[in-house]
């Protein structure tokens, strides 16, 4: 049956440590968003979220839009950078006008929204967006769309993502020496929560803990729009360093275990599981790993201590942030995991009992047309990019020729039916 056709197209490219994987979605006449291509690969010439090899990470940039190509049966010339390195930071500008009682009209939230760009503080970094979150009618929070509504005092919150100029200048660099043009930069909380969180969860408060490879984004929603956002330069690939170390074996097959046989909740049965550190097919070929006996097995036991041990240290971390971050009142104690890390077996689990909160684990949204490979949590920035385009969010520094949009999305706005649908998924 032949795809529905297009009548805006979408493509997304998120940069990470582990993969980087790219997406090409198309919105229909009707408003529906289809997936017409996705794909991935290793990455290359990123560390910790920061390009430090431009030519490998140009290379493999390429090589993942080419994939999702050649899925869709067409090029793109435009993507979306997803960010979840490059020092991102969090921040909200609040403005007032005064209105004096009358009926608010579009000129007077056109004026607050330009006037809000002098109260941005970007202390020299870049501001990747700055976007209307919610309005305030006289001290009263939550207002979707003022115009025609009567109020003494019109205030506005703008949500402000800012990051390291320069590591972002080397994002872009690469994306553009793929022959692709940059759209825009996302940070990698906004995209994430697009997909794995609903409007409730965001409104009522809630911790999302993006478990990348070798970077963890602790961010806070509240009232809707994202607070604040602590990164900690730990992420899965530590565990498999360490199990790597701990057993002696080479990475991939650390990475192997950690994947197959690995798990956050230990069992009894597990000091009497012994698990091959070779693949099926490569058994008796390399040494021996530490503690292995002579077919080189290991016991599941030690292999799940190793990876407790290192998931301990980086729930202190997260618990640390989120202490920082004040997220431990009545309101908003649920706590959501995504990224490759959030795979983990057992995850949920261990994660609840270690930070003494409710945990989920973030589900990429159901798309049409989404590869079964890619609705994993290890995805769902990639699927968040589209979903954040097809919203078509408002910036306040590029005001001007689409004023008409400004009440019309925030920073979670919608477009018809496409994320609708999202919505009834939760």
């Amino acid at each position: 049956m032949a795809q529905p056709r297009s009548a805006r197209v979408f493509g997304a490219v998120n940069i990470g440590s582990f993969r980087i994987s790219a997406i090409i979605a198309g919105v229909t006449e009707m408003g529906d968003m289809v997936v017409l291509g996705s794909g991935h690969r290793a990455s290359q010439g990123i560390k910790r979220g920061y390009v430090t090899d431009m030519r490998a990470a140009t290379y493999a940039v390429r090589d993942a839009i080419d994939r999702a190509e050649k899925m869709a049966n067409l090029s793109v010339q435009k993507v979306w950078i997803g960010c979840s390195g490059a020092g991102l930071a969090s921040q909200i500008a609040q403005v007032e006008a005064e209105i004096g009682g009358r009926r608010i009209e579009q000129e007077d939230i056109d004026q607050l929204l330009f006037s809000a760009r002098d109260v941005i503080q970007p202390d020299g970094r870049m501001v990747l967006h700055a976007q209307p979150a919610s309005y305030r009618l006289d001290g009263a929070h939550g207002v979707g769309n003022p115009k025609g509504l009567h109020a003494e005092r019109l205030g506005v919150d703008i949500h402000v993502m800012l990051a390291d100029g320069a590591p972002i200048r080397n994002l872009t660099e690469a994306v553009q020496s793929a022959h692709l043009d940059v759209e825009a930069v996302v940070g990698s909380p906004i995209a994430a929560a697009h997909a794995c969180l609903s409007p409730e969860e965001r409104d009522l408060g809630v911790a999302l803990i993006e478990f990348g490879a070798e970077v963890t984004n602790v961010s806070v929603f509240s009232d809707g729009m994202l607070r604040e956002m602590i990164a900690i330069p730990i992420g899965s690939a530590d565990i498999t360093d360490a199990v790597a170390s701990a057993f002696g074996i080479r990475r991939y097959q650390a990475e192997r275990l950690k994947c197959v046989s690995g798990s956050a909740v230990a069992s009894p049965t597990d000091h009497r599981e012994m698990i091959p550190v070779n693949a099926p097919g490569e058994e008796g070929t390399g040494p021996l790993a530490r503690h292995a006996d002579e077919k080189n097995r290991i016991p599941r036991a030690e292999l799940i201590g190793v990876i407790t041990s290192q998931l301990g240290v980086l729930m202190d971390e997260i618990n640390r942030a989120l202490k920082v971050m004040r997220f431990n009142g009545q309101r908003g104690k649920q706590v959501v995991f995504t990224g490759g890390g959030a795979e983990l077996v057992g995850l949920a689990d261990y994660a609840q009992a270690a930070l003494g909160k409710p945990v989920r684990i973030g589900r990429v949204p159901h798309l049409s047309g989404l590869a079964e490979a890619h609705v994993k949590p290890g995805f769902a920035t990639l699927a968040g990019l589209v979903l954040y385009a097809a919203a078509d969010p408002v910036d306040i520094r590029t005001l001007g020729a689409d004023r008409h949009k400004i009440v019309r999305y925030g920073s979670f706005g919608v477009v018809g039916r496409v994320v609708q649908a999202v919505r009834e998924y939760f």
